[in-house]
């Protein structure tokens, strides 16, 4: 059976949500508390860490996972003893209280710091390379679990695999093939509502915008940015895009059981409203509104485009899983911008400053 790897926010309403619902989660992640932003996202609210804990104590029998995985922090940071001490002395209350099993890193060089100033806490620890560590082999994997390793953390339970496996069934099947045979214990997982760009050409450089903002080292440029030059204008230019994402959909979840044990879904920064909306499309396999709606990276798309979700054909998931990229040729997503697609405002902003661009 397929579970699902969560946000975590200590609201109480979602926090009886989630523990209504804990025999389908695998897993919450959540970010740390405390003032440093170490995860990679715009923090969402205020975490307190007495409330943090006392909502994970709510939802009992998940993994939990502390968020990490922030792209750099502020370079002096790495080499301060007493930083990095006090971000191990987090992770250990949490341990210390039974609410974490693992951290979810991007930054190797936060991982070793840590493993240097407390190698007893990162002993008890998984650590899990995030998403965006793009991994899609079993070389790459391999090669993360020897780093690992290396500085005294416990391997990885469950590994998130790049983006595009979500639309690369055959690729997809052989690296679960080779991975169990390999690595059985290991539990693969897919990220299925980010909703960003296909290989998305902005993803790295905006990882490093959110990072320079969260650490203070540069205003908060990365909306403006995204609007002007990224996967907004680029959206706005090329709508039909929208369905070259390497989402899955609800309904699409169950398709990938035998190769997959775990799906992700992500969206903290929107808030319990919305991470409630996924949370139950996904547990129930269905979902009846705006496909745009269940999306992180797309929410905003949401206000001005409505994509009827319970109204796309049949072959959707054959279609465009394992699709050959030969938009230029195919016209397929056109089609279903032109026929499931329909504007929900009269007009969106045009980011390239030429007046207004009518869906």
């Amino acid at each position: 059976m397929i579970r699902f790897d969560v946000p975590f926010l200590a609201e109480d309403r979602y926090v009886a949500f989630l523990a209504e619902r804990a025999a389908q989660l695998h897993s919450l992640h959540f970010r740390l508390a405390g003032s440093e932003v170490l995860d990679a996202r715009h923090p969402w609210g205020e975490e307190d860490e007495a409330r943090l804990l006392a909502g994970l104590r709510t939802v009992a029998g998940p993994r939990k996972y502390a968020l990490l995985n922030s792209r750099f922090l502020r370079p002096e940071c790495y080499l301060d003893g007493r930083f990095v001490a006090a971000v191990a002395a987090r992770l250990a209350r949490l341990l210390d209280a039974g609410q974490l099993d693992g951290v979810v890193f991007a930054d190797y060089y936060l991982l070793r710091a840590l493993a240097d100033a407390a190698p007893a806490l990162c002993e008890a620890l998984e650590a899990v390379p995030s998403v965006n560590s793009l991994l899609d082999s079993v070389a790459a994997i391999a090669a993360w679990r020897d780093y690992i390793a290396a500085v005294g953390f416990r391997p990885p339970g469950k590994i998130v695999l790049d983006r595009h496996m979500n639309r690369s069934p055959v690729e997809l099947a052989a690296l679960a093939a080779q991975c169990r045979r390999r690595y059985p214990e290991l539990q693969l997982a897919l990220l299925a509502n980010e909703g960003c760009l296909f290989r998305c050409p902005c993803k790295l450089p905006h990882d490093a915008q959110i990072a320079l903002a969260n650490t203070g080292l540069a205003p908060e440029r990365c909306g403006a940015i995204n609007d002007a030059l990224g996967c907004r204008r680029f959206l706005a230019e090329y709508p039909e895009q929208l369905f070259r994402s390497p989402f899955i959909r609800p309904e699409d979840v169950a398709r990938f059981a035998g190769r997959v044990d775990v799906i992700k879904l992500c969206g903290r920064t929107l808030g319990p409203r919305f991470l409630e909306r996924v949370v139950a499309a996904y547990l129930e396999g269905s979902f009846a509104g705006n496909l745009l709606a269940l999306t992180d990276a797309m929410a905003w798309l949401a206000v001005h485009l409505h994509v009827a979700n319970d109204r796309l054909p049949v072959d959707f998931f054959a279609r465009l899983t394992g699709c050959a990229g030969e938009c230029r040729q195919c016209g397929y997503c056109r089609r279903l911008y032109e026929e499931y697609c329909r504007p929900t405002v009269l007009q969106l902003k045009d980011w390239r400053g030429q007046g207004t661009l009518t869906f």
